[in-house]
């Protein structure tokens, strides 16, 4: 006759076996155990839980059914059926063996983490908090429950609680670091970047593979605008992991803010190798494809990424920047159909409002395209919580410490020159973008494009926060010309055409003497009106979003613009850019003739300009040079309320 219950000498060994992690010798032994002694629960239990480690996913389902079916009171069977379940993706039934655990025994913590982590799985997340919580309401020391109910306050948005989560485990298990990593990107997602890059440093401290933490530090580097650190960044998450696609579309992002668009799309094309269904990259693919010209690529990757998520509004938006409507369209109707959709994400909203407003605008449908660019920046604005005054306060600092800069002007005799930049300068949508085109079109010019170094390593000096010395302008100078050389292609003259750095024409004049400085002038109602029709992916020009804060800004910059005129007129080099393109070989000419350089007849055909092209003008500068489209905002001008009514 059979024992009804095993030696205590096997049970000792079994749990042994389990304890010192050898779970095969655990697994045969339980075999055995539950073949001499079908009854007794303690081994079918012990079965489960070799089997799980041993990732034997159906064998511990049938394990633990049998244990919680002989001692149906047992709330740890329970729980174990409970996480067998979920681990085959039974997650229904899983939540009903979670709670027969908790209501035989509502003070088993365990029970309420893996609740938590099985309804945040089917999207419950309101209930997973509260099981969050109630897990480390009955055991403070729940380190794990900490991070997960952080990762959920952070799913809703609730970033400060989320860090209070992470610092509790931290705190808890100075050791732990995916808590670190969690702790960073709540930090991260507050813009506190500097303090994130430490949490991430603390990660990858811990555990020195942590390819995760290497690229989330990428991430903060590149918000910061710290490139170069943040391609070294993602470099080494993917020698981590070299099947990281995020890391591979993250590195091409930064590289094509660099300027290095050849580098950027070989690397989205291995991040869609990595991940065909990345449509991050397939999206990226296309703008980089978009600014070298190639036009019909660049649909089809836009088309890729939509295809793969038919409600990623950014490649809608992309797409329909390259496409001329011709009709209401499939393409037309679906963006329509998102645009109707209530659960639609405010940034996804405000970016279909846009592509609608373009095709509409196409069509001719003004009255309509006006409605939805009206939408489009109000959501864009909220987004940004953009706030005019903060512009304000800017210029009157620039303005106020302008003075200063200018009495420490650098002699130019007394330096040494090897490059010459040239700043294009004036209001965003200006045409700062052709006059590039036909200066680097000229065999002499490297064409840099828009580079963020002047108000990086220089705003804090023109704006008063730093100490203005010829030791510090002459620092300023250093470091900005190193950069510069960087792209410089051999050339001695290179173009800086980001249009802000018209607000920091003092400095530009008094630690660069030998800098050549275009100021481009448009209408002032086609200028306001381009800057308000076009979404801009970087989160500097707030006052586009609204009419009345754009018309407050242009205002701001003739202002400041009067200043540098009556201080550095002998600098600046003013172009009207309706003259250009009335007449542009005779403006052409006395550009080229002003920047020193010999006649070169391709810089009238700046459309064939090879020079890559990443700004919100990249179809314009592929046709030829036309007139008329200063006129092109009166379309919507019964629309507009007579707010450029004093530009007239």
């Amino acid at each position: 006759m059979k024992k009804p219950s095993p030696a205590q000498e096997d049970c000792n060994t079994l749990l042994k076996f389990l304890q010192n992690g050898q779970y095969l010798a655990a697994e045969n032994l339980a075999i055995t155990l539950t073949e001499q002694y079908p009854k007794n629960q303690f081994v079918w239990k012990a079965l489960g839980m070799a089997n799980d480690k041993l990732g034997k996913r159906e064998e511990a389902l049938i394990a633990n059914q049998k244990a919680s079916e002989l001692e149906p009171e047992d709330f740890e069977a329970h729980n174990n059926l409970g996480s067998s379940l979920k681990s085959l993706g039974r997650l229904q039934e899983a939540v009903k063996s979670f709670k027969k655990a908790i209501g035989i025994n509502s003070n088993y913590p365990q029970a309420f983490f893996n609740l938590g982590n099985t309804l945040n799985s089917i999207g419950e997340i309101s209930e997973a908090i509260k099981c969050f919580q109630k897990a480390t309401t009955l055991n403070p020391n729940y380190t794990m429950a900490y991070n997960n109910l952080g990762l959920l306050h952070a799913k809703r948005g609730n970033f400060q609680e989320a860090e209070k989560c992470f610092r509790k485990a931290i705190l808890l298990n100075p050791n732990f670091f995916l808590a670190h990593n969690n702790l960073g990107n709540a930090l991260q997602d507050q813009n506190q970047l500097a303090e994130s890059l430490t949490s991430y440093r603390n990660a990858i401290a811990i555990s020195p593979d942590y390819a995760e933490a290497y690229f989330n530090m990428g991430n903060s580097l590149k918000e910061l605008a710290r490139l170069e650190e943040s391609v070294t960044s993602y470099k080494k998450a993917i020698l981590l992991r070299s099947d990281y696609s995020e890391a591979f579309n993250n590195l091409g992002l930064a590289l094509e803010e660099l300027g290095s668009l050849e580098d950027a799309q070989k690397f989205y094309r291995q991040a869609i190798s990595s991940n065909p269904k990345n449509f991050y990259a397939h999206n990226n693919l296309g703008v980089v494809l978009r600014s070298t010209g190639l036009i019909d690529e660049a649909k089809l990757n836009f088309n890729k990424a939509i295809d793969i998520n038919s409600e990623f509004a950014n490649a809608y938006y992309n797409l329909s920047s390259i496409k001329k409507f011709k009709e209401k369209d499939e393409l037309f109707n679906k963006m329509y159909e998102l645009h109707i959709n209530q659960n639609l994400p405010e940034k996804e909203s405000c970016l279909i409002n846009f592509a609608l407003a373009k095709a509409n605008e196409d069509l001719s449908n003004f009255e309509q395209s006006f409605s939805h660019y009206s939408k489009g920046n109000e959501l864009r604005k909220k987004i940004l919580n953009y706030d005019f005054k903060n512009d304000v306060k800017i210029f009157d600092q620039i303005k106020s410490n302008s003075k200063l800069i200018i009495e420490h002007s650098l002699n130019i005799n007394e330096l040494e020159v090897s490059l010459v930049p040239v700043f294009i300068v004036g209001m965003p949508r200006s045409g700062t973008t052709l006059v590039e085109q036909i200066i680097s079109s000229h065999s002499n010019v490297t064409g840099a494009g828009e580079l963020v170094f002047i108000n990086e390593l220089g705003g804090k000096l023109a704006k008063g926060i730093s100490k203005i010395s010829k030791s510090s302008l002459l620092d300023f100078r250093k470091n900005y010309l190193n950069e510069l050389k960087k792209i410089s292609d051999g050339n001695v003259i290179i173009t800086d055409k980001l249009p802000q750095n018209f607000r920091y024409i003092g400095l530009i004049a008094s630690a660069l003497p030998e800098a050549k400085i275009i100021h481009v002038q448009r209408n002032p109602a086609a200028v306001c009106w381009s800057n308000f029709k076009h979404y801009f992916s970087k989160t500097g020009l707030g006052y586009t979003y609204s009419l009345e804060d754009v018309v407050s800004y242009y205002k701001l910059y003739i202002n400041l613009m009067k200043h540098w005129g009556n201080m550095l007129d002998h600098r600046i080099y003013n172009l009207d850019y309706e003259a250009l393109v009335e007449n542009q070989e005779n403006e052409t000419r006395q550009l080229i003739n002003y920047l020193n350089l010999d006649w070169e007849s391709k810089c009238l055909s700046p459309q064939d300009n090879k020079k890559n092209v990443t700004t919100a003008s990249t179809i314009q500068v592929r046709t030829k040079v036309y007139k008329g489209s200063s006129q092109q905002w009166l379309k919507f001008k019964p629309f507009l309320q007579g707010v450029f009514d004093e530009f007239s």
